[in-house]
C-alpha cells in the first residue's frame, strides 16, 4: 500500500489503514468485529445508499443506466443494470448459446461465419458515438483470441456483424472514434509477428511488426491498417476527429519476458487520421496477400504518427471529458502520464518534440492500470499492486508537477483485489454525470462462498456522487469479465418485439420468396431432393403444423415465425436429442437446419415458457426409411 503522510488532512482516514494488515488474521478480524471501529470498517460493502446516490432499485422501479460488460473467455457481452448490479441478459457473440440458439441457427452462422471458431476472449465493448456523445445504436466488442471485431445492434441487443482482421494476431485495445460520429472503430493487434507470415521470417524477430486497423462502422470492413513498432496495448481518440492513440510496450522488440523489460520507456503512438486517409487516398499504400485492405507505415520517423516516449510497459490510455488531456498509465512505473492534446496540432506540425505534450507525470501508487473521470475535474485510476483505486486532480497535478507544492491525490480506496479495467458512468464520453464507477477486480479471494479452485472475479460498484469514494456493492462475476461501459438509459432503445423487415432474417425471407411462401400465414413443406425445408408459424401454445415427415439423411431445415404481438411471448423450437434449439421472439422468424439421422418419432416443443399450456405447444417430427 502507498503510504500516505499521516499530516495530510486531505486524505480520508480510511486510506491510511492497510487491509492487509486489517485481514492479515481471521482471528484479530474475528475478535475485533463486535467493536465499533471494525464494524464501521465492514460498513461500506453492505451499504445500499451512501453519498447522494442510492444503489438500491425498488420494487417496480428501473435502473438509471445500462451496463455493457465483456464476456471474457464466454465470448459474450452481459447487459447490466446500473447501480442495481442485477444481470438483465446476455449477448452470445463469439459463443454457441443453447438458450438463443446462437452458433447453431442458419441467421446466427451467417453472421458467424461457416469456418469462425466459437470461442472468444471478449475484452472492450464500446458503445458508438455522434459529437462525442452515446447515439445508442451499436456495441462494438473485440475477440483476442481470433483476431475478430463484433458489431452488437442495440435495439435488438443482437450481434449482426463480425469481422476477421487480416494480418495481425490478438485484437486487444478497440475504441470507436467520438466525433464527429462513429465513423471508425478502431482496434489493436498486440503480437508482433512477420509480413507477410507465410513463414520466412519466424526466426527473425527483428522483422515482426504488429498494426493498428480501423473498420468502417457501417459496413465492418477493414478500412485500412498501419504498420506500426512494439506491441500495442490499449487505444483512444480525441474529440476533434483527428487523432487516435495506442499504447505501444516492448519498444525493445523483444520475444520473450526479458527482452521486453530493458528499457526504462515506451510509447503512445499518435495516429493522424487525415493523413492517413490522405496518403490511402494518393495510392501512398500497400498490400499483403490475402486481403486487399491498404496498409501504410507508421513506424518510427513516418509522418502519419508520432511516438510519445511514456514509463514502462504503459497500458491504459483514457481521454478526459473535456478533450483536452489523455492519461497514458504506467502499468510497471508508479505513474500517469497526462498528455495535452491540445499540443498534437504542434506536433505533426513539426513546431514542438514529442516529450513537449507531456502536461505531467505523476506518482500514484503502484501497478495504474486504467483511468476514468468524473467530469468534474478528478480522474480515477486502478492501482493493481495497490489493491486500490486512487482518486486524484487532473489540474492539481500538472501543478505539483510545475514545482507548486499542492497535493493532487484526494482519496485511495481499498477494492478487493488487483482491480483492472475501471469505467464511470457515462465517463467516456461529454456527458460524464460522476455517478458510479466500477471496479473491476481480477481476484476475490475472500470474498464469497468456496466454489473449487477456480474462483469467480469480483466488480465493485463505488459511489462517486460526494467528496469521497464509497464501496456499496461485491457482486461475483466468472471467467473474466475484462471491461465494461455504462450508458444513461436515456440513450438506448431497444424495441419490444422485431418489426417484420428486420434485416437479421432477411436471408431467411428472401429463400422463402424463392419457395413461394408467405411466412406469415403459410405451413408447408418444401421438398428439394434431400433438402426438406419446414415453414411453420407459432401463436401461443401452438406451432401451425404439428407434426412432418421426413426420409432418413434428408437435411432438413425448419423455419419458424413467431405470430405472437405480445413482447414477453417469446417461443422456442427444440427437438429432441438432436442439438437443435432456438428461441424465437414476437414477430421474428428465425431457422436451423440439421440431418435427420434416425428413423422414428422424434419430438419438438417450444423451449421458452410461453402460455399456460406451453407444456402442450410441441409436434412430432416422423422420420422414414430412405
Amino acid at each position: 500500500m502507498t503510504d500516505i503522510n499521516p499530516d495530510d488532512k486531505d486524505v480520508s482516514e480510511h486510506v491510511r489503514i492497510s487491509r492487509r494488515k486489517f485481514l492479515g488474521s481471521s482471528a484479530i478480524l474475528a475478535g475485533a468485529a463486535t467493536t465499533g471501529a471494525a464494524a464501521a470498517l465492514l460498513t461500506p460493502a453492505a451499504q445500499a445508499s451512501t453519498g447522494n446516490s442510492s444503489a438500491t432499485v425498488e420494487l417496480g422501479e428501473l435502473d438509471e443506466y445500462y451496463g455493457f460488460w465483456s464476456g471474457g473467455h464466454q465470448g459474450e457481452v452481459r447487459i447490466l443494470g446500473i447501480p442495481s448490479m442485477r444481470e438483465l441478459m446476455r449477448i452470445p457473440v463469439f459463443n454457441v448459446d443453447s438458450a438463443t440458439g446462437w452458433g447453431l441457427t442458419d441467421e446466427s452462422k451467417e453472421v458467424l461465419g461457416e469456418n469462425a471458431p466459437l470461442n472468444g476472449d471478449c475484452h472492450h465493448p464500446h458503445m458508438s458515438m455522434v459529437d462525442g456523445r452515446y447515439d445508442g445504436k451499436y456495441v462494438f466488442i473485440n475477440d483476442k483470441a481470433n483476431n475478430r471485431v463484433a458489431r452488437i445492434r442495440c435495439d435488438i441487443m443482437k450481434t449482426d456483424k463480425i469481422t476477421k482482421i487480416p494480418h495481425v494476431q490478438a485484437i486487444h485495445g478497440l475504441r470507436v472514434q467520438k466525433v464527429p460520429y462513429t465513423k471508425y472503430v478502431f482496434a489493436n493487434a498486440e503480437f508482433r509477428i512477420p509480413h507477410p507470415n507465410d513463414g520466412r521470417d519466424i526466426d527473425s524477430p527483428e522483422n515482426y511488426r504488429t498494426m493498428f486497423s480501423a473498420l468502417d462502422a457501417e459496413s465492418m470492413d477493414v478500412a485500412w491498417q498501419v504498420i506500426v513498432d512494439g506491441n500495442l496495448d490499449n487505444t483512444d481518440c480525441d474529440y476533434t476527429g483527428k487523432y487516435a492513440y495506442s499504447t505501444s510496450y516492448n519498444s525493445e522488440g523483444g520475444v520473450d519476458l526479458v527482452g521486453t523489460m530493458r528499457d526504462e520507456r515506451d510509447h503512445l503512438v499518435v495516429f493522424n487520421i487525415k493523413r492517413i486517409e490522405a496518403a490511402i487516398k494518393a495510392g501512398k499504400f500497400t498490400t499483403l496477400p490475402g486481403s486487399d485492405v491498404p496498409i501504410v507505415d507508421g513506424r518510427k520517423g513516418s509522418k502519419l504518427t508520432s511516438y510519445i516516449p511514456v514509463p514502462k510497459n504503459p497500458h491504459g490510455i483514457n481521454t478526459a471529458p473535456d478533450g483536452r488531456y489523455a492519461i497514458a498509465n504506467g502499468k510497471l512505473s508508479p505513474t500517469a502520464t497526462v498528455i495535452d492534446l491540445h499540443k498534437l496540432d504542434d506536433l505533426f506540425a513539426g513546431k514542438i518534440k514529442p516529450r513537449d505534450t507531456v502536461a505531467a507525470e505523476v506518482e500514484l501508487g503502484l501497478g495504474p492500470l486504467h483511468t476514468a473521470f468524473d467530469g468534474r475535474g478528478n480522474a480515477y485510476t486502478t492501482l493493481f499492486i495497490d489493491s486500490q483505486i486512487c482518486k486524484w486532480d487532473i489540474e492539481k497535478a500538472i501543478q505539483a508537477y510545475n514545482g507548486k507544492k499542492v497535493n493532487y491525490i484526494k482519496q485511495k480506496l481499498d477494492v478487493m483485489y488487483q482491480p483492472g479495467h475501471n469505467h464511470s458512468t457515462m465517463g467516456e464520453t461529454r456527458d460524464a454525470d460522476g455517478k458510479w464507477l466500477i471496479s473491476l477486480c481480477k481476484f476475490s479471494k475472500d470474498r464469497f462462498l468456496n466454489c473449487g479452485p477456480l474462483h469467480p472475479e469480483n466488480d465493485q460498484l463505488i459511489d462517486i456522487s460526494g467528496d469521497e469514494m464509497k464501496l456499496v456493492h461485491d457482486g461475483p462475476a466468472f471467467a473474466e469479465p475484462h471491461d465494461c461501459m455504462m450508458v444513461h438509459r436515456s440513450k438506448v432503445h431497444p424495441r419490444k418485439i422485431y418489426k417484420r423487415d428486420d434485416p437479421s432474417f432477411a436471408t431467411t425471407v428472401a429463400r422463402a420468396k424463392k419457395d413461394g411462401v408467405i411466412l406469415e400465414q403459410d405451413n408447408k413443406i418444401i421438398r428439394d431432393g434431400k433438402k426438406v425445408r419446414v415453414y411453420m408459424t407459432s401463436i401461443a401454445p401452438t406451432y401451425g403444423m404439428n407434426e412432418f415427415r421426413v426420409k432418413q439423411g434428408d437435411q432438413v431445415t425448419v423455419i419458424v415465425t413467431n405470430l405472437d404481438q405480445i413482447e414477453d411471448v417469446t417461443h422456442g423450437f427444440c427437438l429432441v436429442d438432436h442439438g437443435v434449439g432456438m428461441e424465437i421472439s414476437p414477430q421474428q422468424t428465425a431457422s436451423i437446419t440439421f440431418t435427420a439421422d434416425r428413423v422414428g418419432v422424434h419430438w419438438y416443443y417450444c423451449n421458452w415458457f410461453c402460455h399456460a399450456l406451453h407444456m402442450e405447444m410441441r409436434g412430432r417430427m416422423l422420420v422414414e426409411k430412405a
